[in-house]
């Protein structure tokens, strides 16, 4: 390739990763500054009804109920549906000793999947609002009052809450993406201030029982799937800080890998799910979902491009030769953080490394879809 062409490479990669990272959350920060919706919150007591599915989750499952039956709502207006997923530990037997009649246990003796286990939930919903968390996540007692007040605007059809990760848990790999995690929630509170967010917090959020669409059995990312539904049946996908749910930041990388991976082959099913969202006719968040979703799939690429690039160009260009000794820096001190994580201590070491491991999720997480197609493991 001409040096003109590898130019092009370059420097339309460059412009591509800054517009991922940098320039579309301006622009959404943008947006939502000089053109907001205002979401008509009021307190209201529609019924509810909490959903939880669980595998294997008996380490949780008494916390976890005790708090949802001590959520600040009227009783008689809340039911908590938990399904559990082929669970193989005392999660049956734990949730059926707690002997509340608001409390409907559904066990599935063989593993269905976390989406069956949705469809099913929903199907003994009594409540006009259902509420999905998980079931690890102690939630707020206040979470179910702050999530229904939304929905006193007719335009909202769906909240997410917020997850807060504890800060005192989290060094090393575990404050990494604690970090990514809180800039990932800035993008969402701005998408929804003008418009939509393009997905919900998956340990909390909420939707109008009537704006549910059951979903495929196999579907991965139902906390995408779900609010994509209802917005693009017309109606808006919201983020309220005040409906809480806590929890403590995974320091295992090896299961915050997994988790990643999975939710990055996740987004390529949810184009085969519901190639829809492709097009800006029918997607009134097109440029969101594009923007916030798909280009980060291609990050790794836009990143091999630019590197290969650079050794080209570097052979003739000492400013290439420059750009390229800064990429290799970069990668160097990534990986020193791989290799001492006590390193990531420090913000200088601890950005980067998060930045190249959750590149490399999204190589895997490539991998994974190719290998497994639409089904991906729990």
């Amino acid at each position: 390739m001409e040096s003109n062409g590898l130019e092009i490479v370059f420097w339309s990669s460059l412009l591509l990763l800054l517009y991922t990272y940098a320039g579309y959350p301006l622009l959404v920060w943008l947006r939502a500054k000089l053109r907001p919706r205002i979401v008509l919150r009021r307190s209201h007591e529609p019924s509810v009804t909490i959903i939880i599915i669980a595998r294997n989750g008996d380490q949780w499952i008494d916390g976890k109920l005790s708090s949802c039956l001590k959520m600040d709502y009227p009783h008689n207006q809340l039911q908590v549906v938990l399904v559990s997923d082929g669970s193989t530990d005392a999660t049956i037997a734990r949730a059926r000793a707690f002997e509340s009649p608001r409390v409907d246990v559904i066990e599935c003796p063989e593993h269905r999947g976390k989406a069956a286990c949705l469809n099913e939930a929903v199907r003994n919903a009594k409540g006009e609002i259902i509420i999905f968390t998980d079931v690890r996540q102690r939630l707020d007692r206040m979470a179910v009052r702050n999530l229904v007040m939304n929905f006193a605007d007719p335009t909202v059809g769906a909240v997410s809450g917020e997850l807060m990760l504890d800060p005192d848990a989290a060094n090393g790999f575990a404050a990494g993406m604690d970090l990514y995690w809180r800039y990932e929630k800035w993008i969402r509170v701005n998408e929804a201030r003008f418009a939509s967010s393009v997905g919900v917090t998956g340990a909390i959020y909420a939707l109008r029982h009537e704006c549910f669409r059951p979903i495929p059995e196999d579907t991965v990312l139902d906390d995408v799937l779900i609010p994509m539904n209802v917005v693009t049946a017309g109606m808006r996908v919201v983020f309220d800080r005040h409906a809480i749910a806590y929890d403590v930041p995974s320091g295992n990388r090896a299961r915050e890998q997994q988790r990643k991976v999975r939710t990055i082959a996740g987004n390529y099913q949810l184009v085969l799910l519901k190639p829809g969202l492709l097009n800006p006719f029918r997607n009134p968040v097109w440029l969101q979902f594009v923007s916030h979703k798909l280009l980060r799939l291609i990050v790794p690429f836009l990143l091999a491009m630019m590197l290969t690039a650079s050794f080209a160009l570097g052979v003739e260009s000492a400013g290439y030769r420059l750009l390229l000794v800064a990429q290799l820096v970069l990668y160097i001190v990534a990986l020193f953080g791989i290799l001492l994580p006590a390193a990531q201590r420090l913000h200088v070491i601890r950005i980067p490394t998060t930045f190249l491991l959750l590149n490399w999720f999204a190589v895997l997480g490539l991998v994974s879809f190719a290998r497994h197609r639409r089904s991906q493991p729990w």
